[in-house]
């Protein structure tokens, strides 16, 4: 019995000290649970402050690309069409083919009016050539006259004084006066005679010279036929891949007709829409994160392009007026460029209107907001002045 009673306080103690062990430990796993969940809010703090904060995210960005909307610059009836739906198509490529039989045709009238304009110059630069013969032969004409004049009135001179004196008759005077006048007429009409085959000349120049005009006119007309005759065969203005087409052969279509786009594969863009309270440091050339919706775990890099000059509201058809009825604040956006930087393989997935979240990295501009202020006060203080 004394053995038993011995026993009883022996186990007590026992189980005292493996409470207390028990006890210490758990007080040490809290102290380091602790301790690792300052670390780690420390750690997390000083992160947020020297990064965190100064990263502006958003998910309603979405990749775009400048279309080119494919419009013929004549009508016409549809001959051949080259491509079809969703095609990778190169620069110069062959689009569209319309009907280029009429434009042709108007060419070749251009043609033909160059030819009609050629040949009416050169007539008349004949007819220069037979007038100058006929200009000659009015001189000569022209000469005789005058020295039959120059007899005639010089005879008269010289028998006037002998009538006077009767040593002549005034019957022979009066014949001499009679072909002195009848040869200073021949005169007078061989100097119009003369005078109008050189202005028959000038007349013939500007006959040459309204050839030449119709000339100039007929090329222009040719050169406008033949632009028209190029522009019936439709090319793709830059490498892409064609998308929502319409046209098909036969079609008749106007000028400026939407026949299909072309999405350049080359120039794809993200326009993220931020919070106006997000683009407060955001600047030109501050480095994005990119993730795609289609390509999850694929981090892509890129850089701020450009931001909007207005708010998306501003630019829209039809932009609000707040100055009417009631007004409830609503927090705008502003559309933000994002150039990015892709390989080969990443570019041929990413097509327009796909969903994507962005992250830009404003840390380059985090004294930005100080200087702004700095800058508002000295100017409050000047014009207070």
């Amino acid at each position: 019995m004394s053995a038993e009673t011995t026993a009883g306080p022996i186990a007590q103690d026992d189980d005292s000290s493996a409470g207390s062990g028990k006890n210490r430990r758990a007080r040490r796993i809290i102290l380091i649970i602790a301790a690792a969940a300052v670390t780690a809010g420390a750690l997390w703090f000083a992160r947020h402050e020297s990064y965190g904060k100064y990263q502006q995210s958003t998910n309603d960005a979405y990749v775009q690309t400048d279309g080119v909307t494919v419009s013929p610059k004549v009508s016409g009836y549809v001959d051949k069409v080259f491509v079809i739906d969703n095609q990778e198509v190169k620069a110069g490529q062959p689009l569209v083919q319309i009907d280029p039989r009429d434009y042709r045709a108007q060419a070749e009238q251009s043609h033909a009016q160059i030819a009609l304009a050629a040949a009416s110059a050169a007539g008349t630069e004949a007819q220069i050539r037979e007038q100058q013969s006929a200009i000659a032969q009015a001189e000569a004409q022209l000469a005789a006259a005058q020295a039959d004049a120059d007899f005639a009135n010089s005879e008269v001179a010289r028998y006037q004084p002998l009538a006077q004196s009767g040593a002549e008759t005034k019957e022979r005077l009066s014949q001499l006066r009679n072909q002195a006048a009848q040869a200073n007429a021949k005169l007078a009409s061989a100097r119009a005679a003369a005078a109008s085959a050189r202005q028959r000349v000038a007349t013939l120049e500007a006959q040459i010279r309204q050839a030449q005009a119709q000339g100039q006119a007929a090329r222009a007309q040719l050169s406008a036929a033949n632009t028209d005759l190029q522009s019936t065969i439709i090319r793709a203005a830059t490498n892409g891949r064609i998308g929502d087409k319409t046209v098909q052969q036969g079609q008749f279509v106007q000028p400026a007709t939407r026949l299909m786009t072309l999405m350049p594969a080359d120039s794809l863009y993200i326009e993220a829409n931020f919070k106006e309270t997000q683009v407060g440091l955001m600047r030109v050339g501050q480095p994005v994160s990119v993730e795609v919706d289609a390509l999850p775990g694929v981090e892509i890099r890129g850089t701020v392009a450009s931001i909007s000059p207005g708010t998306g509201a501003q630019f829209s058809i039809l932009p609000p007026q707040n100055a009417t009825g009631n007004f409830t604040k609503i927090v705008q956006r502003v559309p933000v460029r994002i150039a990015i930087h892709v390989g080969p393989e990443t570019r041929k997935l990413l097509v327009p209107g796909m969903s994507v979240e962005v992250s830009v990295d404003t840390r380059s501009a985090k004294g930005a907001t100080e200087q702004i202020r700095r800058e508002q006060e000295q100017y409050n203080r000047r014009i207070g002045k």
